[in-house]
């Protein structure tokens, strides 16, 4: 990245996200993020303008170029997103007195609901784990993985941060950082609780280490580990590869919609700061419906 005063703020922005103790993950996207703008910016490693110098036709011309490169909506939005906060940052200091991405129009994104496994698909590649039927020396921990994204509906991230203390056992209650740093109470089941009794007395950390699960280095276990221990037992033993942490997520939320539990319980287990984010569930399981009355019905 250029020397310059543009680089220099960028790094003041991303110094103050650390201190408000934004995610990790948040913090390098919008790094990446603002590193590609200013790149766009000193084409041929010119010096860049001064922030303030910007102006909202040559960020819609940046959008532009990111549409050219045929990136995802979803991706576009994020750094969008990423350059507003950083231009508020700048206002906020007193560098400039307007923010020029203010009036960007956020692109929209397709409407996809999210791909859920049945309860009798997910609860198979569960017990297919407890039985041991991938020789794995880890299989006590990757069960309580398991048991703990789907019986929790946790985020990845919010798995990997979990620590010892974040536990309440007599009321099976855990504590849960998720995004923003927001706590959450949530509960976990029997089962979740009995692989994590199976689990604990083996894990062996590393002097000074909190983290429930570990990795082969007996330090914290990351969240592309998790990822990497889900899609292998998807694959060889649910015999779907394309299952992620977040499928479970969405399959936590979806059974227990479809067993009758309200939209802000869930809205409350998921730690979805809104209510329409949690709806969309609702539309997962109405395509089950209509799967199942086109099935069955003789009219359908």
């Amino acid at each position: 990245m250029p020397d310059s005063e543009f680089a220099h703020h960028i790094a003041g922005f991303i110094a103050e996200l650390r201190r408000e103790n934004s995610s990790v993950h948040t913090v390098r996207n919008y790094q990446a993020d603002l590193d590609g703008f200013l790149a766009y910016f000193s084409p041929g490693g010119a010096p860049p303008p001064h922030p303030a110098g910007i102006e909202p036709l040559a960020i819609r011309e940046w959008l532009g170029s990111l549409f050219d490169a045929r990136l995802a909506a979803t991706t576009v939005r994020r750094k969008l997103a990423a350059v507003r906060s950083f231009y508020k940052y700048l206002v906020r200091m007193a560098v400039m007195e307007n923010s020029p991405a203010r009036l960007m129009r956020t692109p929209k994104t397709p409407k996809s609901l999210p791909r859920v496994p049945s309860e009798g698909k997910t609860n198979e590649l569960l017990d297919a784990i407890a039985r041991g039927q991938l020789e794995r020396p880890s299989v006590h921990r990757d069960l309580a993985i398991f048991e703990m994204l789907y019986g929790c509906g946790l985020r990845v991230s919010e798995l990997s941060g979990l620590n010892l203390d974040d536990f309440d056992w007599s009321g099976r209650w855990v504590r849960v950082r998720g995004k923003g740093r927001k706590e959450r109470q949530v509960p976990f089941g029997a089962k979740a609780a009995g692989a994590l009794e199976r689990y604990l007395p083996l894990r062996a950390p590393v002097p000074g280490e909190t983290a429930l699960f570990l990795n082969r280095r007996h330090r914290r276990l990351t969240p592309r580990g998790v990822h990497g221990i889900v899609r292998l037992y998807a694959g060889l033993l649910g015999g779907d590869s394309s299952i992620h942490p977040h499928t479970l997520r969405h399959a936590f939320a979806t059974h227990l919609l479809a067993n009758g539990a309200d939209l802000r319980s869930i809205q409350e287990l998921l730690g979805h700061a809104r209510l329409s984010t949690t709806q969309r569930y609702t539309q997962v399981s109405l395509q089950d419906l209509l799967a199942v009355y086109d099935k069955a019905h003789p009219k359908a």
